[in-house]
């Protein structure tokens, strides 16, 4: 099982996306995604959580508040567990990312996004304030087709 961590950031009534154009190989070409990625073995998940926000966007975090686990599967037996985090409280100026762009977005237009189909899902209980949550989230190629909220 692979983990990893997702950060979004507000401000305002902005959250900062992250358009993924720039990697080769990404399965996450052409989607607009929080702040992430991957848990090294020598980390701990806040641990990454700081390093992924700085690495992608320049930002140094100083508070955030963890709120749940999703678990992504898929038809090739693929198996993910990402560990979800918000944060209103950061510092430093946004730098350029070699994963794609970084842009604020208005709350109000996150509709707009191209996103997987089970973030919206996340992202609606984010918004809602739900204080914790997991989810598991089946998918065939780019199609949801399960999702189960455990709590």
């Amino acid at each position: 099982m692979e983990k990893t961590v997702l950060c979004y950031l507000f401000r305002q009534k902005n959250i900062l996306m992250l358009y993924r154009n720039k990697k080769e190989k990404d399965r996450n070409e052409g989607k607009w995604l929080g702040i992430g990625g991957h848990i090294e073995s020598h980390e701990t998940r806040q641990q990454a959580l700081y390093r992924e926000v700085e690495e992608e966007t320049g930002l140094e975090l100083i508070s955030y508040a963890y709120r749940g686990i999703v678990d992504f599967y898929d038809e090739t037996g693929y198996h993910e567990r990402m560990y979800v985090y918000t944060s209103t409280d950061f510092k430093n100026d946004i730098k350029e990312c070699d994963e794609g762009i970084l842009e604020w977005i208005p709350i109000s237009r996150l509709k707009d996004l191209s996103l997987w189909e089970g973030d919206w899902q996340f992202l609606s209980l984010l918004l809602e304030e739900v204080p914790y949550f997991e989810l598991e989230l089946y998918y065939d190629g780019e199609k949801l087709v399960r999702s189960v909220r455990r709590k």
